[in-house]
């Protein structure tokens, strides 16, 4: 079967996959860890400082990962970087960066730092705020999103972008209108697109955004979670879905109380690129005087509402969300620490069948924060 017609009949069965896929089964075995590898803080590399790693993927063609940088420009050109390390039952090996390339614009140029935004240009031309990135599996190429911004000095729409592997501009991905910026609606500053994945073996594209959108009702709290949004597309750019996820309350009290606590979702990965109903979501919360919290969870939309054309989650009635259960929580392993991990990838399969999970954290930067590679061997009867 062509490529073409592999996703014409993966994004037509997506209803009826919805009703028939099988639910995961309960596991049995916990899930390990298999090692973890700590950064230098501020290393340089070929003209830039590493840091503010915001998410990880394998390509399989090279054996190595690809890792997006948040940096907006401003130490250095909004970019990604390629490593290389291994991930076999001896543990999780040192890492080795091995390129760096700076995502462009459309011109050829790189992104501007937001204090040089010119918000007269196209939108694809201004600031960006890089958050995931993921190895197109027919193609090579890089699919990668971005936040946009929310603030007085621009409003810009986030975006799903797709770009050559040397960092050159291809394509803008259609968003939903209601991720879209307007003023009174759309995702909150910085709780916007950062979640991506591919699904149905490379037919298509999900994302989700990290909070509530402003017409879905507030964030999280330590009271009561909050509702953000999971869509699914077609590669080829159709929006096919949406599903409602519902996030954790924020797990802790700030100390001092009223300082900063958020909760979001950070990272999304199918679990099973034959069904596009099943994903890994991972929560990344963070509590002022208490630290981080990261849990990942198994997600199912099978039988959950599609929302896309639901104006507001605060209003709307018998939303059935997606179903979700608790794979793993960071708290749980012997982790030297647990930093702001946000990006994950599925690494190579273990030779006793079980499958790897490499995480990433991104150090925001900060010299009393580390940029973390985790690896943790998940058992076959888990997912």
């Amino acid at each position: 079967m062509s490529r073409r017609a592999l996703s014409a009949a993966l994004i037509g069965a997506v209803p009826l996959t919805l009703m028939a896929a099988p639910a995961a089964e309960a596991g049995h075995r916990p899930l390990r860890l298999i090692g973890e590898q700590i950064v230098p803080n501020a290393l340089p590399y070929e003209g830039t400082v590493v840091g503010g790693l915001s998410s990880i993927d394998y390509d399989p063609r090279t054996g190595e990962y690809a890792l997006i940088c948040d940096d907006r420009s401003a130490l250095n050109p909004a970019r990604f970087y390629t490593a290389k390390f291994s991930v076999d039952a001896k543990g999780l090996g040192p890492v080795t960066f091995t390129g760096t390339k700076p995502l462009l614009r459309p011109d050829g140029t790189p992104y501007p730092p937001l204090a040089k935004n010119d918000p007269a240009l196209p939108p694809n031309m201004q600031t960006i705020d890089p958050e995931e990135l993921r190895v197109d599996p027919w193609t090579g190429r890089y699919v990668w999103s971005q936040e946009g911004e929310r603030s007085a000095a621009a409003r810009i729409d986030p975006s799903i972008r797709e770009a050559e592997r040397d960092g050159s501009y291809v394509r803008d991905l259609p968003i939903p209108a209601n991720e879209k910026m307007a003023e009174t609606a759309g995702p909150r500053q910085n709780l916007a697109l950062e979640g991506l994945t591919f699904a149905g073996f490379g037919s298509l594209v999900a994302s989700s955004v990290e909070g509530p959108l402003l017409q879905d009702g507030p964030e999280a709290n330590t009271t009561s979670g909050a509702l953000s949004r999971i869509t699914v597309q077609s590669r080829f750019g159709p929006v096919l879905a949406q599903y409602a996820y519902p996030q954790e309350k924020v797990f802790a009290s700030p100390n001092p109380p009223g300082a900063f606590a958020t909760t979001g979702v950070s990272a999304l990965l199918a679990v099973d690129q034959a069904d596009p109903t099943r994903y890994l979501v991972m929560e990344r919360s963070f509590v002022t005087g208490v630290g981080n919290k990261i849990r990942i969870y198994e997600i199912d939309t099978k039988g959950a509402t599609d929302i896309l054309n639901t104006p507001s989650l605060a209003d709307a009635k018998k939303v059935k969300p997606v179903k979700k259960r608790l794979l793993a929580d960071l708290a749980d392993f012997k982790l030297s620490t647990v930093d702001n991990v946000e990006g994950m990838t599925w690494g190579p399969r273990l030779p006793n069948g079980e499958r790897s999970l490499v995480l990433v954290s991104d150090n925001n930067f900060s010299a009393t924060q580390v940029t973390q590679f985790i690896a943790l061997a998940v058992p076959s009867e888990r997912l």
